[in-house]
């Protein structure tokens, strides 16, 4: 595998849903996968930082009524009931060190490009390049680095820093993304300068 290397003018780190629901012990989707990645996600995101890259985080939150009129998408049905608007499980968890001049996202559905600000955001900070970590590999990470791929940017997933349910589950991911769409590399690969 060769050196990743990233302008840090030009790349954004995105976070994908690293959120109590799905990371931690307590959470209704919770994920022994998911809290595995954390320190590796926060290791990610610190290197970026230090280099003057962007850092994106994304929240999965969904309104209590969010899926009351759904002809067919309903992930309370599919899922349960999680990261429900105004609860502890749609927080980042605490291990994170969120700062004020990151990017949070906040979006409703697995593709955190659906209906929200990211696109132009991205944009208007002159980011190409998107290192993409998180969770869960084959359905928030997988449809956000497919939906970055699709508008132009360049989806690179460190598979080291992304959580999943089973390990085949993450295995599909990264080599679908790989094989369609993006790019695929690990952690320590990735250098920003």
């Amino acid at each position: 595998m060769s050196e990743y290397s990233f302008d840090p003018e030009r790349t954004a780190v995105i976070a994908v849903d690293m959120q109590n629901g799905f990371c931690h012990p307590d959470g209704s989707l919770y994920a022994p996968g998911s809290e595995a990645v954390i320190d590796d996600v926060a290791a990610l995101v610190d290197d970026a930082r230090e280099a003057g890259a962007q850092v994106v985080y994304t929240r999965d939150v969904h309104p209590p009524e969010q899926f009351d009129d759904a002809h067919y998408y309903d992930e309370f049905e599919r899922w349960g009931e999680h990261v429900v608007e105004g609860t502890w499980e749609t927080e980042l968890v605490e291990e994170l060190d969120v700062r004020q001049e990151d990017h949070v996202v906040v979006k409703h559905t697995y593709d955190a490009f659906h209906r929200t600000e990211l696109e132009g955001w991205l944009n208007a900070h002159g980011i190409e390049d998107l290192v993409i970590c998180g969770t869960l590999a084959n359905v928030c990470v997988l449809h956000t680095a497919g939906s970055a791929g699709l508008r132009d940017f360049r989806p690179v997933l460190a598979e080291d820093a992304i959580g999943a349910i089973e390990d085949e589950h993450k295995e599909y991911a990264v080599d679908h993304a790989g094989w369609l769409f993006g790019e695929v590399t690990t952690s320590d690969e990735i250098r920003f300068a």
